[in-house]
C-alpha cells in the first residue's frame, strides 16, 4: 500500500462560516424560546447539532509531518499540507512524524568473522517517507527500526574480521567507510517496507569482548612490535650497505670479507639495538 493524496480543504474558512452558521442557531433557538415558536426552536438545535458534528472535520497539520486518514477502517489518504484542514468528519485521523529521527542501538555481543567476540554498537539516523506503509505495513513502525536496525547491524559485525590480517581485506576496524555503506544498505533493505528511509549508519561503539580484550591487545602490541622491527631492520641494512659502499669508493680502508663481516655485525648491534652501546676503542693495529 502506497501514500496516496486525501481530500481536504483549508479551514479557516469553514471555520468562520461554522462560527456564524452556530452564532445564528444560537439566536435562532433564543427566538424560539422567546416567543414559544417550537419549530424554530427544533430546528435551531438540529442545525447546531448538525454544525457541531461539522465542525469534527477540523484537524491540524504540522511542519514534517502527515495526517493519515481513514473512513471506517479504510485508508482514504494523506495530507501534508500544514496548517488547519478541514475533512469529512467521519474519517478518523492518525498524525505520522515526517522529521528526521536517530538513535543508538544498544551494545551487542557477537562474534566476528574469525570467531572472536566482539561489542558493537551503531547510531542510525532515519526518516518516514511514506506514511501508508508505515501505518499499515507492520504494527509499530518505531519498534520495528529498532529491531531491524540491530538485526542488521548483528549480521554485519559477523561478515567482517575485527582485524585485516590481510592486506586489502576489509576489516571492522580499518575500512569505516565501507563498513558504514554495507549497514546503511542491510538496513534500509529491512526498513523499506516500512516506508522508512535510513540516512546515515555509523558504527559509535567497537571493541574486542571482556574476555578476550588483554590477549588481543597483546597481540596488536605484538604486531606493532614486530611491524617496527622490520622497518628497523630495512633501515640498518640500507646504512649498512651505503658504508660499505662509501668506503670502497673513497679508499679509505681495506677489509677482507672477515672484517667486513665483523663490521655488519657491530653495525647492525648498534643500529638495531634497543638501548645505546657503549663503544669499545681499539687501541692497536686494525688487525689485532
Amino acid at each position: 500500500m502506497n501514500e496516496t493524496r486525501a481530500f481536504s480543504l483549508s479551514g479557516i474558512p469553514f471555520a468562520v462560516l461554522f462560527t456564524i452558521a452556530l452564532l445564528f442557531c444560537v439566536a435562532g433557538f433564543a427566538h424560539g424560546a422567546l416567543h414559544q415558536a417550537i419549530g424554530i426552536t427544533a430546528g435551531s438545535v438540529i442545525l447546531f447539532a448538525f454544525f457541531a458534528f461539522l465542525c469534527k472535520g477540523f484537524f491540524q497539520v504540522q511542519p514534517n509531518q502527515g495526517v493519515v486518514l481513514l473512513l471506517f477502517g479504510r485508508y482514504a489518504g494523506t495530507t501534508r499540507e500544514t496548517g488547519l484542514r478541514w475533512t469529512n468528519p467521519f474519517l478518523s485521523k492518525r498524525a505520522v512524524s515526517l522529521r528526521v529521527r536517530n538513535f543508538e542501538s544498544s551494545k551487542l555481543k557477537v562474534n566476528d568473522a574469525d570467531g572472536n567476540p566482539i561489542e558493537i554498537a551503531a547510531v542510525i539516523v532515519w526518516q518516514v517517507v511514506d506514511t501508508a506503509e508505515a501505518v499499515f505495513q507492520v504494527d509499530d513502525y518505531e519498534n520495528y527500526v529498532h529491531i531491524q536496525s540491530e538485526s542488521a547491524l548483528r549480521q554485519m559485525a559477523q561478515s567482517y574480521p575485527y582485524d585485516a590480517h590481510d592486506d586489502g581485506k576489509p576489516s571492522l576496524r580499518s575500512h569505516g567507510d565501507e563498513i558504514t555503506a554495507h549497514l546503511r544498505d542491510q538496513i534500509q533493505e529491512r526498513l523499506g517496507r516500512a516506508g522508512v528511509q535510513v540516512l546515515e549508519a555509523r558504527i559509535s561503539h567497537l571493541a574486542y569482548a571482556q574476555e578476550i580484550a588483554q590477549a588481543m591487545l597483546q597481540r596488536q602490541q605484538a604486531g606493532a612490535i614486530i611491524a617496527a622491527r622490520t622497518k628497523i631492520v630495512e633501515g640498518a641494512v640500507s646504512m649498512v650497505e651505503m658504508a660499505l659502499a662509501h668506503l670502497n669508493e673513497h679508499n679509505i680502508v681495506q677489509l677482507d670479507e672477515e672484517r667486513k663481516a665483523a663490521m655488519v655485525s657491530n653495525l647492525l648491534v648498534v643500529l638495531c639495538g634497543e638501548r645505546g652501546t657503549q663503544p669499545v676503542l681499539n687501541t692497536g693495529s686494525l688487525y689485532q
